[in-house]
């Protein structure tokens, strides 16, 4: 039986600001006339339905627009994202928050959207638009205990690459459950 940690995003109660986890990734902000929406694009569908149920217990509405080539999430405006957006974006550029910690929750949302395992390690997607926030959030990683390397577009990122076996598991403890849609080996898990 495996104990779960207190830092686990299944113990810990969900927070607007944990949708920070999909701007770490390739997500942004629209502000409009009727307030701030976040659109991301996900490389897969399984991604968007678990996000849509990330969002809504988050008191965000999502919906997933898809073609034949894309799968976004695209969110309804929502007071919890012009907060974020506050944090997360100065004039047009999105920008590293000021006092970033990586939450439990924050880090499950970033996974979901954008985490991969590779040969060696796991991969946080890294956007590829926003290359000069890349080193801050590996180093906000490595301050929780995830350091890793960053890889980029040859190395199958942009990507905080993490690993370790302590480092590994604790990405694992600190998601928490896969969701179901997730296909098995594709979320982080526990190594004995």
């Amino acid at each position: 039986m495996t104990q779960l940690s207190l830092w686990s995003a299944d113990l810990t109660a969900p927070v607007g600001e944990d949708l920070g986890g999909l701007l770490a990734a390739d997500g942004r902000l629209e502000e409009g006339d009727d307030g701030v929406r976040l659109i991301i694009p996900l490389a897969d569908p399984w991604r968007a339905s678990a996000l849509v149920r990330e969002c809504r217990v988050r008191d965000v509405d999502a919906h997933i627009e898809t073609d034949e080539h894309v799968t976004e999430l695209r969110t309804d405006p929502a007071p919890v994202l012009a907060e974020l957006r506050e944090r997360w974006v100065d004039g047009p550029d999105k920008v590293m928050p000021a006092g970033l910690e990586l939450s439990a929750g924050l880090i499950r949302c970033w996974v979901i959207a954008s985490g991969r395992p590779a040969p060696v390690g796991y991969l946080l997607g890294l956007d590829p638009r926003t290359p000069e926030l890349h080193q801050p959030l590996a180093a906000v990683c490595a301050a929780m205990g995830l350091a890793g390397s960053i890889l980029g577009p040859r190395g199958g990122g942009p990507a905080v690459r993490i690993v370790g076996h302590r480092r590994c598991s604790r990405l694992a403890e600190m998601v928490g459950t896969p969701p179901p849609e997730a296909p098995a080996g594709q979320f982080p898990q526990p190594m004995h």
